[in-house]
């Protein structure tokens, strides 16, 4: 009885289901592990690689060492040295550059004896009227820095942040609160997976209302008028893009990054002693550009774009993304205007400064009695 209800149908029907189920379930279990080791051992790569970079090029307690145990040796000084190294009241956190030096040069244009009774009120930070040898070590350290620099020759401009202090190389600056100028920041990691159209779109995603870009986009206007011909001679926009810069609660724009605003005799200089073959190798920065001398085989001096065709082409979509009906097509008229600019701002002086006051007065007008502005 037990024998024969072993052999009943029941059974056999079970011992001979087909296979085919399993082995699919196993080929794609296999597939999907194979797949997630491979993703696995791509991202740990990838952040090995960037943990490495970070950890060798942003050393902070290591230059905060380097830093204190000068100043407690009276070799540098300065108005942030107390904070940082007696108060711990600075601490140094996340790292935004790896970039471990700049050398600057004011251009032959620049008022010489203005800057230098700035750069000597700055280095005084105890106003005693004496610039002492530690004061003087850091000034000159910290005049090594482009974005050190510009940061002085803007402090009475409302487009850079205010310097708070500095001590041997270290500078403090107030910090923007909102940042990149538009879009939203996310972590590298997320970005790798973003493809580019939909990163444009998420951008303008995250903007003020449209007066608010108005003014920030004023702010721009005036930093390139800021910058060209200024008192302390000329600088060059190498990088206009969003993540440079930012804006206060005010809608003030500030500029978060100045390593890429160089003076021109700097861009000049370097030009001058590059080698090239085609137009592309004269290229400086993200977006500074020169032409190819073929007879010489060296890149001549002159930039082919201005400040301002620069900035315009990073306020396009900014601007014209919700922009008043009434505008629309003038405000386009005079941004694809601004972009065709060609050549040296010297060069082309009043066409450049007749569609930047074009450009800004059209924008006023329109946002000047709004209460966003």
């Amino acid at each position: 009885h037990a024998e024969s209800r072993s052999l009943s149908p029941p059974s056999l029907s079970f011992l001979f289901l087909p296979p085919f189920p399993q082995a699919r379930f196993s080929y794609l279990h296999m597939k999907y592990m194979f797949f997630s080791w491979l993703a696995v051992f791509v991202g740990s790569w990838v952040v090995y690689v960037e943990y490495s970079s970070y950890s060798e090029l942003c050393r902070g307690q290591a230059c905060k060492n380097a830093i204190c145990d000068k100043y407690r040796k009276g070799l540098i000084d300065g108005s942030a040295c107390t904070s940082l190294c007696e108060k711990d009241t600075l601490y140094l956190g996340k790292c935004l550059s790896s970039k471990p030096n700049n050398q600057t040069k004011v251009g032959e244009q620049a008022n010489l004896q203005d800057l230098v009774s700035l750069v000597l009120f700055v280095a005084d930070y105890n106003k005693d009227g004496l610039i002492s040898l530690p004061e003087a070590r850091s000034m000159w350290a910290l005049l090594q820095l482009n974005e050190f620099l510009l940061a002085v020759v803007l402090q009475d401009r409302e487009h850079a942040p205010r310097l708070l202090g500095f001590c041997g190389d270290l500078y403090v600056m107030e910090k923007v609160p909102y940042a990149p100028l538009y879009g939203i920041s996310l972590p590298w990691v997320v970005e790798l997976w973003i493809p580019a159209g939909l990163r444009r779109s998420m951008d303008q995603w995250f903007t003020p209302s449209w007066p608010r870009k108005a003014k920030i986009s004023i702010g721009l206007l005036e930093l390139v008028e800021d910058v060209f011909h200024g008192t302390f001679g000329s600088f060059l926009m190498c990088d206009v893009s969003a993540a440079d810069f930012g804006y206060n609660d005010r809608h003030d724009l500030k500029v978060m990054d100045a390593r890429h605003i160089v003076p021109e005799a700097t861009f000049q200089e370097a030009m001058r002693e590059r080698r090239c073959n085609v137009d592309e190798d004269c290229l400086y920065g993200t977006d500074c550009r020169t032409s190819c001398d073929l007879t010489k085989h060296r890149c001549t001096p002159e930039v082919t774009r201005p400040n301002l065709a620069k900035a315009c082409s990073s306020l396009k979509e900014y601007l014209l993304r919700g922009a008043p009906s009434d505008i629309q097509d003038e405000l386009e008229k005079q941004l694809y205007a601004c972009i065709a600019l060609k050549g040296s701002a010297e060069q082309m002086e009043m066409e450049h400064s007749l569609i930047l006051n074009n450009l800004k007065t059209l924008l006023w007008k329109k946002i000047s009695h709004t209460k966003d502005s």
